[in-house]
């Protein structure tokens, strides 16, 4: 490197990270803060299972790591998964329309395909689309939701190049009981949902039913007279059951399943009052068996399968991807530390309806086989985490990825934590197969460092993190060439590179019976491409969609039986493309929500979302919503 590209690299740094007033008053908020309560999502007695892949205290996590629980999600009310992730640090949500349209989800300025998602441990993505269907996900299904920001790759695997989020679903447990919930809002919003969750015996089960659906609003306003204006809605039914069976002390067996079906409409046709919409199927299954070896020995072996199933109508496109996985895993105590060894395989499959390139028409499949395995040890003052593990594609051959964290306890409140790993995302099946595809394609790979300082007592917390990750072999949509790529209108190729860099800072506070909570994340997700050395046209450009700064805020008051929350989401500019020519201007939103119980059983559930009615855009061409209301009450009768 020169020293003129250091130079430019440092200036490029210095700019991203400048902040506005508003990022500025937020950061002075949140780093005065005493946070003396911190949120009840990240107690230090919670116990995490995705760091690892083993069942871990939170306080002894090495990773930038957050807990969202069942309090979190009813808070959230309205949406899918993405709406209660977009709250979150680090992270990022582009939508093109309401809850039923295309979601994306940025984590650390990551694309949305380097993020893995798993459904208590299944493995749901899309082998067309490059990422989750974030918008297939309903909240009323989760108990829970683990976030870890920063490469997994060397855990996970594939596609774990900017973080993991984890859903466990609802899990029965003690006397039989009855959950029920209806509202109803603004733009036709209705929804209803159903429990029934307990154990008996050596049995323990969980069963819900939800329904949500909305008259919308219109999505794609325009100018343009050959688009009708009309309101894009959407319908989500879905269910989930979960089964346990305790056999004994030392064995279990566990069946689960989850299905969401999800019609929405969008705006995509010209022709006049066509009624565009799309349908997204999604389900996911797993079995799996625990024992207990011994005090320090045990096992699990599990099975799932995950569909996701896209397709529009009346224009006529479909895609399905199929996962199944198989994984053996086994933890043993040794002394101070706990090793952790893995088995896996994984079948990938797509249905679509462009692969004209593949061995069966219409659809293509590949296989990866894995063998990985990790150690935790702490003693002390000090903690170190290592893990390894060698994929092999059937495809395009093998990946070997690997991390090593270590923290040190300065004092029993404060903790500096540090770590490097490496991390790989496999092509698509449609990035390879389709008439835009690369047989010879590679995968993406990505290097990425951080340093965080952090600060607990008593509930007290503070923390923050800077990060650096430097993707190469970066897929992306290029040029027609006749010798590379004899399609018209161009080719995946690996040819760009992307360093993503930044400082994200979180903290709690609590004065009384006001909670405050907050984080403020400044970044530089850029392009760092070169051609033959030299920097390319888009180089040092921001990457599209994605701001520099980002605040978000929220505050807590409970009195006289209520329990009223505001939230502030700030993001700064950000450009629909990656040439950095079409600009999108920064926003604020404020949402406000209460509760109140009548009694033990029945609670009130207000929800204000965007209060004062802000427009605002994710997507350039692409309206948000309007400001919405919702009236819900929650029913839990003792059985």
């Amino acid at each position: 490197m020169t020293s003129t590209t250091r130079r430019q690299e440092r200036r490029l740094l210095a700019a991203s990270l400048r902040a506005t007033p508003l990022a500025l008053a937020a950061a002075c908020t949140i780093a005065c803060m005493p946070a003396t309560a911190q949120n009840n999502a990240n107690k230090l007695d919670s116990v995490v299972v995705t760091a690892t892949r083993s069942p871990q205290r939170l306080a002894d996590v090495l990773a930038d790591v957050t807990v969202l629980t069942r309090a979190d999600i009813e808070r959230q009310a309205l949406g899918t998964l993405a709406d209660l992730l977009r709250n979150q640090a680090c992270f990022e949500m582009v939508r093109t329309g309401g809850p039923g349209a295309q979601t994306s989800m940025f984590v650390r300025g990551a694309e949305t395909r380097h993020t893995t998602v798993l459904i208590d441990g299944v493995r749901f993505d899309s082998q067309a689309s490059s990422g989750a269907s974030w918008n297939a996900i309903p909240l009323a299904q989760i108990e829970r939701v683990e976030i870890i920001r920063g490469p997994a790759a060397a855990v996970y695997g594939s596609d774990a190049v900017g973080g993991v989020v984890q859903v466990f679903t609802r899990k029965g447990d003690g006397k039989p009981q009855v959950e029920l919930g209806v509202g109803a809002g603004s733009l036709g919003l209705r929804k209803l949902d159903g429990s029934i969750f307990g154990a008996s015996g050596m049995l323990d089960y969980a069963i819900t039913l939800s329904t949500e659906r909305s008259d919308g609003f219109n999505s794609r306003p325009t100018t343009d007279a050959t688009f009708t204006p009309d309101n894009d809605g959407y319908k989500s039914t879905s269910g989930s059951a979960r089964l346990g069976l305790q056999l004994n002390k030392q064995h279990r067996v566990e069946l689960l399943g989850l299905k969401n079906k999800m019609d929405a409409q969008y705006d995509a046709s010209a022709k006049p009052k066509t009624d565009d919409r799309t349908r997204n199927d999604m389900r996911a299954l797993r079995a799996a068996w625990s024992a207990q070896w011994s005090k320090d020995l045990s096992s699990e072996f599990s099975v799932g399968e995950s569909m996701d199933r896209y397709e529009t109508a009346p224009s006529i496109y479909l895609t399905e991807t199929r996962i199944r996985a198989y994984a053996f895993n086994a933890s043993m105590r040794l002394g101070s530390g706990q090793l952790n060894a893995l088995v896996e395989r994984r079948e990938d499959k797509l249905l679509n309806t462009s692969l004209p390139q593949s061995a069966t028409p219409g659809a293509a499949d590949r296989h990866q086989n894995a063998i990985g395995a990790g150690y935790v040890w702490g003693s002390g003052p000090l903690s170190v985490q290592a893990h390894a593990r060698h994929d092999r594609d059937s495809e395009f051959g093998g990946s070997t990825t690997g991390s090593l964290a270590a923290g040190y306890r300065l004092t029993p409140q404060w903790r500096v934590q540090g770590s490097v790993g490496t991390a790989f995302r496999a092509p698509t099946l449609y990035q390879r197969f389709s008439p835009y595809g690369n047989q010879h394609l590679q995968a993406e790979h990505g290097k990425n460092s951080e340093i965080a300082l952090q600060y607990e007592n008593a509930g007290t917390s503070f923390g923050v993190t800077a990060y650096r990750n430097l993707i190469n072999d970066l897929i992306i949509f290029g040029a027609a060439d006749i010798k590379k790529c004899p399609n018209q209108f161009g080719c995946y190729e690996n040819v760009s590179q992307a360093r993503l860099q930044g400082i994200s800072l979180n903290a709690a506070s609590s004065f009384g019976s006001l909670r405050l909570s907050g984080s403020l994340d400044l970044q530089a997700p850029r392009d760092a491409s070169t051609g033959g050395g030299a920097a390319t046209a888009n180089s040092g450009k921001l990457l599209a969609r994605r701001s520099e700064r980002q605040a978000k805020l929220r505050a807590d008051y409970s009195v006289a039986g209520w329990e009223f929350g505001a939230q502030l989401l700030s993001s700064g500019h950000r450009y629909d493309n990656a040439a950095n020519t079409v600009r999108l201007p920064g926003y604020s939103v404020v949402t406000l929500d209460a509760q109140y119980s009548f009694t033990k059983e029945l609670r009130l559930q207000l929800k204000l979302d965007n209060v004062f009615d802000r427009a605002y855009q994710y997507a350039n061409g692409y309206a948000t919503g309007p400001r919405q209301a919702l009236i819900g009450l929650r029913w839990t009768p003792a059985l």
